[in-house]
This record gives structure tokens, C-alpha cells and sequence, in this order.
């Protein structure tokens, strides 16, 4: 029995390099990530460089082209309550494109407005290409975005979309 404890006694315990050497990896592959997730432009830069060549109202083609955009609320739209106390909002709906040209952009602002027509909260959306790639002709796309900050009492009477900008294929 005693050589069996003299035995354990005598063990030396030291590094476990392979586990130093995985975490050493591990910690160069997540800074690298970061790395080139750093190197990708702000969210806002890329929003605005895909609309940088979109028509927007004011202009005859965006009349044009705009004539031709079917939006309707979905009755898939939700309102719920949150743990704040406010009230939140999913909102869908349907984009129908009944002309000819293939859109590459679009953005839509929704607004909720009550009885008033007074805008209780609005947000703008870049439905393609963020949500979907395209809206080719005469096909029709879903968008669904959140709006949150509600007060329970307000009087959430309408949804209301808006193109505010847009742009085709072969469009510069």
C-alpha cells in the first residue's frame, strides 16, 4: 500500500499544452472574426449605397414606377404588450409589383396614424434587397418589420405605407 502512495506522491503535475495550445488558437480565430467583421461598412453605409441610384418622389420615373406598387397590410399584424408596460407592434404586408420591370430596391415607409390622421410612430424599411433579393413582375413579397413604444392607450387606428424610393434593374 505504501508503494502505491509514494507512487501518486511521485507524479509531477505541470502544463497541459494541448489545452494552451487550443485556447491560444481559439482566442487568434475569434480576433480574427472581429477582424474582418471590422473591415464590413456600417449598416447605414450600405443602405445608403444601394439607394444612392434609386428614384425617389419628385421625379417622373419614380411617378411612374410607383403606379404600379400594390402595398396592403397583412392581417397577420399583431400588437402585444411588453414587460415595460408599452405596447409593440408587428406589422406585415404585401408588396405586389403589376408592372413590367424588375425591382432590385425598394424602400417603404409604414406609419400607424389614429383617427386623426395624426402619425403616432413611423419607420422606413429597405424591403429589397434586405428582406428579399427582388420583386420581379407581377409577383408579390411579404415585409414584416416591429414598431415598439405604444402607449396602451393610444389610438392605433390605420397602418400607412409609403414608397419613398426605388430602383430597377438596369437602372444605374
Amino acid at each position: 500500500m505504501e508503494s502505491f502512495l509514494e507512487e501518486k506522491k511521485k507524479e509531477k503535475k505541470g502544463l497541459n499544452y494541448g489545452l494552451l495550445i487550443g485556447i491560444l488558437a481559439g482566442l487568434i480565430l475569434v480576433g480574427a472574426a472581429l477582424w474582418v467583421i471590422s473591415l464590413r461598412p456600417p449598416v447605414e453605409d450600405q443602405r445608403a449605397q444601394v439607394l444612392e441610384t434609386a428614384h425617389r418622389e419628385g421625379s417622373p420615373e419614380f411617378a411612374d414606377l410607383t403606379k404600379d406598387i400594390v402595398i396592403s397590410t397583412d392581417d397577420k399584424t399583431i400588437e402585444w404588450r411588453t414587460g415595460l408596460g408599452t405596447v409593440s407592434m408587428s406589422i406585415v404586408g404585401n408588396v405586389r409589383n403589376k408592372g413590367t420591370k424588375t425591382i432590385t430596391a425598394l424602400e417603404v415607409n409604414v406609419s400607424v396614424v389614429d383617427q386623426q390622421n395624426q402619425v403616432l410612430k413611423e419607420k422606413r424599411v429597405l424591403a429589397v434587397p434586405e428582406q428579399h433579393t427582388s420583386l420581379p413582375p407581377n409577383e408579390t413579397v411579404e415585409v414584416t418589420l416591429a414598431l415598439e413604444g405604444f402607449e396602451p392607450r393610444s389610438d392605433r387606428a390605420n397602418i400607412r405605407w409609403k414608397v419613398t424610393a426605388l430602383k430597377t434593374a438596369g437602372a444605374n
